[in-house]
């Protein structure tokens, strides 16, 4: 089977949905299946790599938003797809890739729509008050043009259910089990930030608006008010970054801000050397960086209006709010006995290994897997 990919939203340093798309991948083809994945690049290029075929089309820079690129030209993107002779297409873009749905219907081909985001969400951050109204229209044409809706939690299903879509499923992503893992716990790596007294805290994410950083720096703050020495490690860089050093800076907060990290490796040991991280964007959807930080055995606390708690369970805390919330949740993680709470962690990320994800997908394309191919986690 010919399962082609589509996917927009992709820059050399984004996080979840690259490594979504890199595990689905190498499991399809693991899976004896021939898988192709079309993105916005700056130029032309074509790939073979573990995850099947990787070709880039020209597309612009979205303005302000830290080097995205999006497919715009669509004969482009169809006469690519109609070269790759496609059984199915997995479309991962609710918005500028929308339309291929309906073309793909046209061509008696199969297609699948990956929801990645909440429109719920986001209109509510960002919208007017009809927002989940517009929210409904959209996802009525959308679950309309595409024969199959995959959500990855119940929280991100819930807006297509609640307005009666027949054809939804619902699939959790996966985490490389070997990858992360508590034993790339590194004493030297927890000595660069902190003190052995320190409460070390972790955000690792992009920073902008939507994932509000801005509540870990509080969380900090209100800890260290509090009598608790604790310092915040930020892995990730974005638009508000500046933004947020100068304010840590002013308030005189000791958060160590590391930029994006490239090296998957580095990020896991950092994960695994924390004693909490804090994901508290109130629009995930599903949490990759969060799942990887259970899997390393650390903690995770996060917003109760995301989809996190789904992804967590009991092996962290939900909570609502801004700062003072967070700084609470932080001193309950900390007062469980530290091989309960790492032990749990890892416990609660076992339960999503890629290989279930891969077979999941697979059958929301109605075609057949092969379980005993898959290598999980090395893609």
């Amino acid at each position: 089977m010919r399962i082609v990919r589509v996917a927009n939203f992709i820059a050399p340093r984004s996080g979840g949905l690259k490594t979504a798309l890199r595990n689905l991948g190498a499991g399809y083809q693991a899976a004896g299946h021939e898988t192709s994945l079309i993105t916005p690049g700056p130029d032309f290029s074509d790939m073979t790599t573990e995850q099947g075929r990787v070709i880039t089309l020209p597309g612009p820079l979205v303005p302000g938003v830290g080097g995205y690129r999006v497919l715009l030209d669509r004969r482009n993107i169809t006469e690519t797809i109609k070269r790759l002779k496609a059984d199915r297409i997995e479309i991962s873009d609710r918005t500028t890739l929308r339309w291929l749905g309906k073309w793909a219907r046209k061509q008696g081909i199969p297609s699948m729509m990956v929801s990645h985001e909440s429109l719920d969400g986001l209109l509510r951050l960002f919208g007017p008050a009809s927002g989940q109204k517009i929210g409904d229209v959209l996802n009525r044409r959308t679950a309309r043009d595409h024969d199959k809706i995959v959500c990855t939690t119940q929280w991100a299903a819930n807006e297509f259910e609640r307005i009666g879509v027949p054809n939804v499923t619902r699939v959790p992503l996966g985490v490389d089990l070997d990858r992360f893992s508590p034993e790339r716990h590194d004493p030297a790596m927890r000595a660069r930030w902190a003190s052995p007294d320190d409460v070390l805290l972790l955000h690792c994410g992009r920073l902008s608006p939507e994932k509000k950083p801005r509540r870990s720096l509080a969380a900090l703050e209100g800890l260290r008010s509090s009598g608790v020495r604790a310092v915040l490690v930020v892995a990730g860089a974005g638009p508000l970054r500046n933004a947020l050093q100068e304010e840590a800076a002013d308030r005189g907060l000791p958060v160590r801000f590391l930029g994006h990290l490239s090296d998957p490796l580095e990020v896991a040991a950092l994960q695994a050397s924390v004693d909490v991280a804090i994901a508290p964007g109130p629009i995930e959807t599903f949490g990759l960086s969060a799942l990887e930080t259970l899997a390393s055995g650390t903690p995770v606390i996060v917003s109760s209006e995301s989809a996190l708690p789904e992804v967590i369970g009991s092996a962290g805390l939900a909570v609502g709010g801004e700062g003072p919330a967070y700084t609470a949740a932080v001193q309950e993680l900390m007062s469980r006995p530290e091989a309960q709470r790492r032990a749990a962690a890892r416990a609660q990320a076992e339960k999503f290994p890629w290989s279930a994800s891969v077979a999941g997908f697979l059958a929301a394309h109605e075609v057949a897997a092969e379980p005993l191919r898959w290598n999980a986690g090395r893609a």
